[in-house]
């Protein structure tokens, strides 16, 4: 069983230090890795980047990250990544990390990710320059996922995880306003997704969405910004399951499966 520790949206500034760092603490009794789902920062300045460095510093577990859109407010993300990665953390765009839990070869695979919209209702490659570009941003965010996937499949990862700020599907975004849903996400992202049959997205960025969501594909999906899950980091099992213990419950194939605690 992998313990997975996610959050996202935990917007930390000068006056947050030390307001997150008593409940890591305890990540090591609960979790086996910690995922931090973007906007890290309030407005993505060095100094800020600091501040969540302290708070995630030499915890019992390792830590593995993605920028979201705050984090590149100030145009310092190069050093809010720097600062974050000086502490030993794996900030990942485009790249997948693999980690040894317990003798199973987990691996993440992390982009920010962008907007576009949805299956049926979304921006496309047509028109204006400034609207091919924003459309194919998206697309080349979820083409980065989708390769550092299929890599952690071929270094033998027995789990997968995709880790992203935008989110992948539409079923985490509800309690948000409608007009604002081309920027909270893609479906970009869920065909990345779906394509390498990961076994657990996970996200943030949707402050008014729900936890819980599923891609097309049957990938479960979860949202992990700090004011939806209402706590300092939820915590997910991943079961690793071979082929015997699939028996007749009408899996094709033997994969992980994954479920809320608490």
């Amino acid at each position: 069983m992998i313990r997975v520790a996610a959050v996202g949206d935990i917007h930390l500034g000068p006056d947050s230090a030390g307001a997150l760092r008593p409940a890591f603490d305890t990540l090591g009794e609960c979790a086996d890795v910690l995922l931090l789902a973007g906007d890290l920062t309030r407005h993505g300045t060095a100094e800020e980047a600091q501040v969540v460095a302290g708070e995630v510093a030499g915890l019992d577990v390792p830590v593995v990250a993605v920028l979201g859109n705050h984090d590149y407010q100030s145009d310092q993300q190069a050093a809010v990544t720097a600062a974050l990665e000086a502490v030993g953390v794996r900030v990942l765009e485009g790249e997948g990390t693999v980690l040894d839990i317990n003798g199973v070869r987990v691996g993440v695979a992390g982009t920010k990710g962008f907007g576009g919209g949805f299956a049926g209702r979304s921006g496309g490659e047509f028109g204006e320059p400034e609207m091919k570009a924003f459309i194919q941003y998206s697309r080349r965010c979820a083409d980065g996922l989708r390769t550092a996937l299929d890599v952690l499949e071929r270094k033998d990862c027995a789990v997968r995880i995709a880790l992203t700020h935008y989110a992948p599907v539409p079923d985490t975004l509800v309690g948000e306003p409608l007009e604002i849903y081309p920027f909270l996400g893609s479906y970009l992202l869920a065909e990345a997704v779906d394509g390498a049959a990961a076994d657990l997205a996970v996200h943030g960025h949707a402050h008014m969405g729900v936890e819980h969501g599923m891609t097309s594909g049957g990938v479960r999906v979860r949202n992990v910004a700090q004011p939806v899950i209402g706590q300092a980091f939820a915590v997910y099992h991943l079961g690793v399951r071979d082929s015997a213990d699939d028996a007749g419950d009408g899996a094709p194939t033997p994969r992980p499966h994954a479920t809320t605690a608490g």
